[in-house]
């Protein structure tokens, strides 16, 4: 064992990020719904838009929306 308990070695985030999307060819679309508070940040969930309501209680990411940012903005 070299110490390392992610399984990834010496390789960088973007040499892992490339191994990955190599083994990617499945699509999904994805539904945003935000919620909006008055008394705090306004948070926006994303679940894949075929899931079943079953496999929509467990297949989410919540962020609050100050945290999302534009793809192409990042690039």
């Amino acid at each position: 064992m070299n110490g390392s308990t992610g399984g990834y070695g010496d390789r960088s985030p973007r040499q892992r990020l490339a191994t990955a999307t190599q083994y990617s060819t499945d699509e999904t679309d994805l539904e945003s719904i935000v919620v909006r508070y008055e008394d705090r940040p306004d948070r926006c969930t994303i679940t894949p838009r075929t899931c079943s309501d079953s496999e929509r209680m467990t297949t989410w990411l919540s962020a609050d929306v100050q945290a999302i940012v534009d793809l192409a903005d990042v690039r």
